[in-house]
């Protein structure tokens, strides 16, 4: 069996050659890097792999590096044996200098005369706190992949729309990539993930030695009785059904997936399966179960209906033992349609990054190898697609904007369609094969439209006010003789749009929403987004014309109500004549509503005797006034006695209506005590009848 070179034998050969001005990958390996994913967070998850016949594996790791490369390492064996170990040495907090990391750097040899001892001078290793990583195997053939995760730049998305007519655009979309790993990316697979999953910085290389309690012999007493816990028996967990093992470990159930030396995937068929299995770790998700062995799995036998796009073929072991990397091989997709205008349109849409979306993420993977040499950035093209899209208007308020709260915003409007989340950035606007403006598209998930500020038209002016009002009263409930009333309060805004300009526009309101509140007859298309606290409403303004748009808004409030209140009549009367009650229950309530008409009537008629009664009150007041005026003057004897007579007539009068409002008032006390003990024997609820 021939070894491989020892690490430190191909550091000459590798980019760890010439570390003394160069800045060094953070992890190292003379085993071929085969597939980096891109995250959104600051992490990517780098994959290498190849056939390996020897006893060790060594991995270069810088010190700041060591936990992230530690916490999310995963070894994954497509066949042969398993990985016993993964070693690593570790530095104490009292462990002194063993070299001397100035870069201004003498040597002094010791001499009698100049015995002071000198540390010796840093390698560029020992200087940049290189740890060296050693993967123990032993020594048999096997068919590696290793994966692991660090830090590394995000990579950020650009936009082009191209806006064509009959409500159609054109959108691509490009991914920057930054490459600050320390090592370029020759061909390697290439996978942008929008979302941003949970990662943070692990501390596993560096020893960690927690405080214990000092316990002391002193004879000390319980001074308290320490409260027990106590569990009540339960019956052991069911095993996970085979199945459910298989699609979580990536491979077969038992020896398929066995475990190896740190937890690292084991031997056997499946070991991560035809899919990407444990080993993609943050890159591909968990993988799927297996049938066969993946280093047996062949590309071209695979049925065509379940050929995967991330599947390789069989790597071969070359003569003499060594690495081999295998690529994969992106399989056929049929071109759609190319655009009808598009700017830098690709000739080859095969190209174009397979989409794949899960859960709160998006994968754009690229169907080709790409290189990217360190300290530097490519611009891949991850999308190009027709989509529902108009350029349109949109009436949005900002504060940084201060004309925008009297003329609306020209905006670009897009469907996303890609299948997957868009990630911010930024978009350039075209039409007609001239340039707009640009604008910044916030995350869009799939399905979603997006509205894009460009430019502000001040050929179109906005006005906007607000009116107050309840309307539409319901009976809520009615219960112990009480009754309560469910009411709007309406919120109508007004929109007034005088287009100055030479065609129709089409305007989007945004109109801030009130919490708890919903919107009444809104027009069609009008979305209601939800989490936003806004809804888009539409209306069409033609050119030269004024048009307003009313925004009605209401909120239910509900409050206890008189029963004799034109609030309550209304409602009541809705109730009646409703759905919501059963005969017998009708019968009742119009009972209920006539006594409420009689009462109504007697008290009107009441209220009239009172104001009669008071105005033949005051008429005779008056008279007895002018009695006593003229009661000694001897020439007025005639008058006096027109007087009393009128006198007496007002109380003859007086009489009448005093009786007459007694037996009003006993009626109405009859009809009072009737019309409540009804009330209290009525019950209703609507959210019970419904």
């Amino acid at each position: 069996m021939r070894r491989i070179l020892p690490f430190f034998a191909l550091a000459a050969f590798t980019s760890f050659g010439a570390l003394g001005c160069a800045r060094g990958p953070d992890v190292g390996s003379n085993l071929p890097l085969q597939k980096v994913v891109v995250y959104r967070n600051g992490i990517a998850y780098f994959e290498r792999g190849g056939n390996v016949d020897e006893e060790e594996i060594h991995f270069h790791v810088k010190e700041g590096t060591i936990g992230d490369f530690l916490a999310t390492l995963a070894v994954m064996e497509k066949g042969g044996s398993s990985v016993k170990s993964a070693a690593f040495p570790i530095r104490a907090p009292e462990d002194v200098p063993e070299c001397d990391p100035s870069p201004e750097y003498e040597y002094v040899p010791v001499t009698k005369e100049n015995d002071y001892p000198r540390l010796r001078r840093c390698t560029d290793a020992e200087r940049r706190k290189i740890r060296d990583v050693v993967l123990s195997l032993d020594g048999k053939e096997h068919d590696l992949r290793v994966s692991y995760v660090t830090e590394a730049p995000v990579w950020r998305p650009s936009y082009r729309l191209v806006v064509g007519d009959n409500g159609k655009a054109e959108i691509q979309a490009w991914g920057i990539v930054q490459n600050l790993s320390g090592e370029d990316w020759k061909d390697v697979h290439l996978t942008l993930v929008s979302g941003a999953p949970l990662a943070f910085q692990a501390t596993l290389g560096t020893p960690s030695i927690p405080q214990r309690p000092i316990v002391s012999d002193e004879g000390e007493v319980v001074s308290a009785v320490p409260t027990g816990e106590t569990s009540l028996a339960q019956a052991a967990d069911a095993a996970a059904p085979a199945a459910v093992q298989a699609q979580m470990f990536g491979g077969e159930v038992g020896d398929a997936f066995g475990v190896g030396g740190l937890g690292l995937s084991g031997t056997g068929e499946g070991g991560g399966g035809i899919g990407d299995g444990i080993g993609q770790g943050f890159g591909s998700g968990h993988g799927r179960a297996g049938s066969k062995k993946a280093a047996d799995y062949d590309l071209e036998e695979a049925p065509k209906n379940e050929r995967r796009r991330d599947a390789r073929p069989s790597p071969k072991k070359p003569a003499g033992g060594g690495y081999k990397v295998a690529r994969a091989e992106s399989a056929p997709v049929a071109p759609p349609a190319p655009p009808s205008f598009a700017p830098s349109a690709p000739r080859n849409l095969r190209n174009l990054a397979a989409v794949a979306a899960s859960g709160a993420t998006t994968q754009f993977t690229l169907p080709y190898t790409v290189t990217v040499p360190d300290k530097s950035a490519t611009m891949v093209l991850l999308l190009n697609k027709s989509v529902a899209g108009q350029a349109a208007w949109l009436f949005a308020p900002d504060g940084g904007v201060s004309d925008s709260y009297r003329h609306p915003f020209r905006v670009a409007r897009f469907t996303n369609e890609s299948g997957g989340t868009l990630e911010k950035g930024p978009i350039a606007v075209f039409e007609k094969g001239s340039f707009l403006g640009q604008g910044l598209v916030d995350p869009l998930p799939n399905s979603a439209t997006a509205s894009v500020p460009f430019a502000l038209d001040r050929s179109i002016g906005i006005d906007k006010s607000n009116k107050y009002e309840e309307k539409d009263e319901r009976v809520l409930r009615i219960e112990g003789g009480d009754l309560w009333l469910e009411r709007d309060a309406v919120t109508l805004t007004t929109y007034k749009a005088k287009n100055g300009s030479e065609k129709a526009a089409k305007i989007y309101v945004k109109h801030p929403r009130q919490n708890g509140s919903r919107l009444e007859g809104a027009p069609a298309q009008t979305e209601d987004n939800t989490g936003t606290g806004s809804a888009l409403v539409p209306f069409e303004v033609a050119a030269g014309a004024t048009k307003e748009l009313v925004v009605d808004e209401r909120r239910s409030f509900d409050r206890q109500e008189g029963w004799f209140s034109p609030v309550a009549k209304s409602a009541l009367e809705k109730l009646l004549t409703g759905t919501a009650l059963t005969s017998d229950d009708k019968s009742k309530l119009d009972a209920l509503l006539k006594l409420r008409a009689e009462i109504l009537t007697k008290r009107d008629e009441v209220s009239a005797l009172d104001v009669t009664l008071r105005d033949v009150e005051q008429q005779s007041e008056e008279l007895r006034r002018n009695l006593a005026a003229i009661e000694k003057n001897k020439l007025a004897d005639k008058l006096r006695g027109e007087l009393t007579k009128r006198l007496s007539e007002l109380a003859t009068k007086g009489q009448e209506y005093g009786k007459r409002k007694v037996e009003i008032d006993a009626k109405l006390a009859e009809l009072d005590v009737r019309f409540r003990d009804g009330t209290r024997q009525f019950k209703y609820d609507s959210k019970k009848t419904k």
